[in-house]
């Protein structure tokens, strides 16, 4: 059977809104714990949400939530866009609120899998790390504004990213140093700089108190804490595995494959649009690398007619594109 450009939509699944966001076992359950409202169960009465709510006039006219597995990445987007002009619309701290920004961080997740993905030669943990990558993907949402005209995974994708690499930065210590010295030790580095700047010559130990307000024994142990902090050599093995390689090896590369994201994002509903002899030719000539030729006798249609239908549909997605840009 010949493989098919376009993917299946979402499954015709019933569920209570809200739901989803109770399940323990989420990667984001973590991160919303904070902010979570307390959410029925798949399958159960909404009424009793609204019971316990007393308000639902927020949530009035928002499409049904499938279960979150079963939702795929156009109806992700779609939905995406739906909640994002919903939650312009409501007041913050509200349920109505966390509840539409909660299914947000639950829908996009896989961006946040995407990313971490990147770092999974990390000796870190990849739970660890998609929980942080969480956190920018919620910071996204909340910067967020369906006005800029930009697809919301190209606008978070630098967040996400962003927030994973903090987290290295943060936990780059030949020795573990309690999280009050590792923020003392930049904001001594930030003061340092602003001083040094300022009096043209390295600020004493007292300056550096003033300038922070603490004492000057807080100074001197954040400076002390600094030696703990080292930056790795680019020619440094990691210690669990020797045959992967230096570091100078696997840092540094363009990321050919996140840099066409904004492009096959945008492409998904084009190519979801088209008719489908139309779809069927672009998956036989661009999956299946068939020629022209060839697809011409598996359609029973000439190879000139192949290649009207093909440069046709390659005009109408150019355009596409052009138009969303």
């Amino acid at each position: 059977m010949s493989p098919r450009l376009d993917e299946p939509r979402t499954h015709n699944a019933t569920s209570a809104c809200p739901q989803g966001l109770t399940e323990s076992d989420s990667p984001a359950a973590a991160v919303l714990d904070g902010t979570r409202n307390s959410t029925t169960s798949s399958g159960s009465d909404t009424s009793s949400t609204e019971d316990d709510h007393g308000v639902t006039d927020g949530l009035e006219g928002l499409p049904e939530i499938p279960p979150y597995a079963e939702v795929g990445p156009l109806d992700a987007r779609a939905l995406s866009k739906t909640l994002f002009a919903r939650l312009e619309s409501l007041e913050e701290g509200t349920y109505e609120y966390s509840y539409v920004r909660n299914t947000l961080v639950e829908l996009n997740l896989a961006l946040v899998k995407f990313a971490a993905s990147r770092f999974r030669s990390r000796s870190e943990p990849m739970e660890d790390i998609i929980q942080v990558g969480t956190i920018g993907l919620i910071k996204a949402i909340d910067r967020f504004e369906l006005s800029r005209g930009v697809e919301f995974p190209t606008f978070a994708m630098p967040t996400i990213i962003g927030e994973i690499k903090r987290f290295f930065r943060d936990t780059s210590w030949s020795v573990r140093v309690p999280r009050r010295l590792q923020e003392l030790r930049l904001d001594l580095a930030k003061a340092g700089d602003e001083l040094a700047q300022q009096l043209d010559r390295a600020p004493t130990v007292g300056e550096l108190a003033d300038r922070l307000g603490i004492s000057h024994d807080e100074v001197v142990e954040g400076m002390a804490a600094s030696n703990a902090y080292t930056a790795s050599s680019l020619d440094a093995k990691p210690e669990e595995d020797e045959n992967e390689g230096a570091l100078a090896d696997r840092i540094g590369y363009e990321d050919h494959g996140l840099e066409g994201i904004e492009y096959v994002e945008s492409l998904k509903p084009l190519i979801a649009a088209l008719p489908g002899r139309d779809r069927t030719i672009l998956s036989l000539r661009f999956v299946a690398n068939m020629t022209q030729s060839e697809i011409g006798e598996e359609l029973g249609i000439s190879q000139m007619h192949v290649s009207r239908l093909l440069s046709r549909t390659l005009v109408k997605l150019r355009k596409g594109l052009t138009l969303d840009e």
